[in-house]
């Protein structure tokens, strides 16, 4: 497994993780039609940086890290991870994740924080409490799960240094 700096090239195999993920509409706040320049731009562009996970010269995850808030917000992270559905479970979450808090460091983060996380991904918060993040806030009917319904979001934190 090897996690890299993703390059323009790199999404056409970006494209459909994206893709599966928003079209199904279970953990990420994006419009399930977004197209995909709107797609290209979200997670190519506008982070600060963008990685993308291989596994034997296959692209199978990708994660994007951004600052969350201006001025005095701005030693606080963010960062949202997206892994290809035959991938699941071969712990690129979690690679992404450590990887994501040691970038965020050395580029001078204090903190990370996941503003959105669906309360239904119950995988993703396992997985983010088990690498010390903590809930701190939760958000009342907020994400509109296409299944379920209106569902909590969570806002998950961790001091990093």
């Amino acid at each position: 497994m090897v996690i890299r700096e993703a390059t323009e090239q790199d999404f056409e195999s970006i494209w459909p993780i994206f893709h599966e993920i928003v079209v199904a509409g279970e953990t990420y706040a994006y419009e399930r039609g977004t197209s995909q320049e709107e797609a290209r731009q979200i997670w190519l562009h506008t982070p600060r940086q963008t990685f993308v996970v291989e596994v034997d010269g296959r692209i199978l995850g990708t994660y994007t890290l951004k600052t969350n808030q201006a001025g005095p917000g701005s030693h606080v992270c963010n960062c949202g991870y997206m892994v290809a559905s035959q991938a699941r479970g071969m712990g690129l979450a979690t690679a992404m994740c450590e990887h994501s808090q040691r970038v965020a460091v050395e580029l001078g983060y204090k903190a990370m924080q996941f503003n959105f996380v669906a309360s239904t991904n119950e995988g993703a918060v396992r997985l983010w409490q088990k690498l010390g993040f903590a809930i701190v806030g939760r958000l009342p009917g907020a994400f509109n799960h296409p299944t379920k319904g209106f569902v909590d979001a969570l806002v998950m934190y961790k001091w990093l240094v």
